[in-house]
């Protein structure tokens, strides 16, 4: 049984580490806040983007002379997995989410016969998917320095699928990240972002959207379509950093209510363990009175 000084630094070292955690949680529901803005913003942004180019799509009339990075290269023998989670822990289950849909995924390619090829974006994932599919990672990113993901980064992540697709390294690419819905609840995604998913684009009453380009529609995907590449990243980027803030605070908040329970426990324990030891003295005394 541990003495009473074990016991009083136990609890000491307890009651630090939940005020480290209570700080945590306040420091990650103020970052929640702004990082759900931005998501929120971005949503719409890269749908619309996302509608124009399916609508443009329709009015190609020759898919083989079509961009390649709307139709693909017409064939599903290679795949580009790209991988998106944070460079830090203590987020709960955010990061083992991520790559539990991803790891599933690349199973199901590989199980189908097909070539896997990995693209990692942050250090916990790495660490998470190097053990098994180690030797599929062709190229890993970190910005653990950046105190902001900014366009640019979602930019450098863009320009690197399209130089692996222009030099036919793959034939399509899939987009793994946290979709934000609230602070308790965020969704694993699996986004196809090469070839564009051919979906239909309607307007909030189910209606088809349709609409009217200048120049000409080929001219306008060769100027979009890689700037989509890097929207649809940037979008995957700020859901991941609302994401990641509203499963740290969660975390954060039950690692705190953890903390309590045990220095309850701790306490009840360490005033038996007093109370043992003070009628144990008294008994030794009492009995050394007697004996006089």
């Amino acid at each position: 049984m541990p003495s009473l000084d074990d016991l009083k630094k136990r609890i000491k070292s307890v009651k630090s580490t939940q005020k480290i955690t209570k700080a945590m949680k306040m420091v990650a529901a103020a970052k929640l806040r702004k990082a759900q803005e931005n998501a929120e913003k971005g949503r719409p942004y890269s749908k619309k983007m996302q509608n124009i180019i399916l609508n443009l799509t329709k009015s190609i009339n020759d898919y083989e002379s079509a961009p390649k990075l709307l139709v693909g290269t017409g064939k599903d023998k290679t795949y580009l997995c790209v991988v998106l989670t944070a460079d830090r822990g203590l987020c709960g289950g955010f990061n083992s989410n991520i790559c539990k849909l991803a790891k599933a995924e690349f199973k199901k390619i590989l199980g189908n016969g097909k070539e896997l090829k990995i693209i990692t974006v942050g250090s916990k994932g790495l660490d998470q998917i190097k053990r098994e599919y180690g030797k599929y990672i062709i190229n890993r990113f970190s910005f653990k320095n950046k105190k902001k993901i900014t366009f640019n980064e979602a930019e450098i992540i863009g320009n690197e699928i399209i130089n692996l697709f222009k030099k036919n390294e793959f034939d399509k690419c899939i987009l793994f990240y946290n979709n934000f819905k609230n602070v308790i609840t965020q969704i694993p995604q699996a986004h196809q972002i090469i070839p564009v998913n051919n979906k239909t684009s309607e307007d909030k009453n189910g209606n088809q959207v349709t609409y009217e380009f200048e120049p000409e529609e080929d001219e306008i995907l060769e100027d979009l379509l890689p700037k989509n590449i890097s929207v649809q990243v940037f979008k995957a980027f700020l859901e991941n950093a609302a994401s990641e803030q509203g499963s740290r605070m969660t975390a954060m908040d039950n690692a705190t209510r953890n903390a309590g329970d045990l220095v309850e426990k701790l306490t009840i324990n360490y005033n038996r363990s007093r109370q043992a030891s003070i009628t144990k003295e008294l008994i030794e005394i009492i009995s050394g009175a007697e004996s006089l």
